[in-house]
């Protein structure tokens, strides 16, 4: 069995609302040993829990039968995926099970389009009964008709889009399972004006610089925050990350941002930026470093990753959070280079 994080594995495979305990009858409810990582059931047959941020943990164990859950979202999807398939080879007739949200990257393209596979797919409305009326107040309310919900909420594998400045190849062929040394780390904030349910999100990409000028995008800490939790997590990430400075756009409400760092974080160093330009000419230079191949991702950033492949700015589409967050970040790190000749 493997998850997302090991986390993931306990509270969504195993002790979740439709996890293995939950749906087992009284009868043949399997035993779960946490520090083991294990579930057995009263007829022997056992399972193991993995976790999809330790693929090498997988070099070795051998089974007859997997289940891989959100493979999309696993940080590093190819690693964990192919030292899965070199233990599946017990028995005459080896089979996986994947849940998962559908989403545009080459490992579940390639699984999808294998002759082996078979794909059952459902939309959250067929789950309706099961789930609250605020979620679809709420969640549905906010997506259903976006690109975004049409994977979400519709189990869509969303093609590229025409208009999207990005493309997953650009990403993917860069992508970096490790961070390296860094000379520069910045904590890029682009704040929502609001923190209900329905709010945009605020954008939090952290992003750093080698000595050879190579950036990196360490991870995605976008949420919904109030504004105590925005700066609160932001400081996390700077304390967590060893950071250099907390970056941030003021223009819609994100004044409050330095009165409240003082507050949370002291004499953390601090640049707050304005948008004088539209979104996609800011986007533009940042483009051009992924496409030169000077951008890497750190693992997979599922949600950043799908907002830049699928975010068409002629098309109208909402405003993203991810997308400004990591542009800040980015520009901040370029106009702020250590070594002038670092792209010489």
């Amino acid at each position: 069995m493997i998850a997302r994080t090991a986390a993931d594995a306990r509270d969504t495979m195993i002790e979740g609302e439709s996890g293995i305990l939950a749906v087992s009858p009284p009868w043949d409810r399997p035993l779960y040993e946490p520090s083991k990582r294990r579930i057995t059931w009263n007829n022997g047959a056992r399972a193991t829990i993995f976790s999809a941020e330790e693929p090498d943990a997988l070099r070795g164990p051998q089974c007859y039968a997997g289940w891989c859950d959100e493979l999309a979202s696993w940080k590093y999807a190819q690693d964990t995926w192919d030292n899965y398939l070199f233990g599946l080879r017990l028995g005459d007739d080896t089979k996986t099970i994947i849940t998962t949200t559908p989403r545009y990257i080459p490992v579940l393209k390639d699984i999808i389009n294998d002759p082996a596979t078979i794909v059952t797919s459902g939309s959250t409305f067929e789950n309706k009964e099961n789930l609250s009326k605020t979620f679809f107040n709420t969640v549905i309310k906010k997506y259903d008709g976006t690109r975004l919900g049409k994977q979400e909420i519709y189990a869509e594998l969303l093609e590229e889009v025409e208009g999207a400045l990005w493309n997953m190849s650009m990403i993917e062929q860069y992508r970096v399972s490790e961070m390296p040394e860094l000379v520069r780390l910045v904590i890029p904030i682009d704040p929502a004006v609001t923190s209900k349910d329905t709010s945009d999100d605020t954008g939090i990409v952290p992003v750093g610089m080698d000595a050879n000028g190579r950036l990196y995008v360490i991870e995605d800490l976008t949420g919904i925050y109030t504004p105590q939790q925005t700066m609160r997590v932001a400081v996390g990430a700077y304390d967590k990350l060893k950071a250099d400075t907390i970056v941030a756009e003021v223009n819609n409400g994100g004044d409050y941002i330095e009165e409240m760092l003082k507050l949370i974080g002291g004499d953390i160093p601090y640049n707050s930026v304005w948008a004088s330009r539209g979104k996609v000419t800011r986007a533009e230079p940042i483009v051009m470093l992924y496409e030169q191949g000077r951008v890497h991702h750190i693992g997979v950033l599922d949600k950043l990753e799908d907002e830049m492949t699928t975010w068409d700015a002629k098309a109208g589409d909402k405003s993203p959070n991810r997308i400004d967050s990591l542009v800040w970040g980015l520009t901040d790190l370029m106009s702020n280079k250590i070594d002038t000749n670092v792209w010489a």
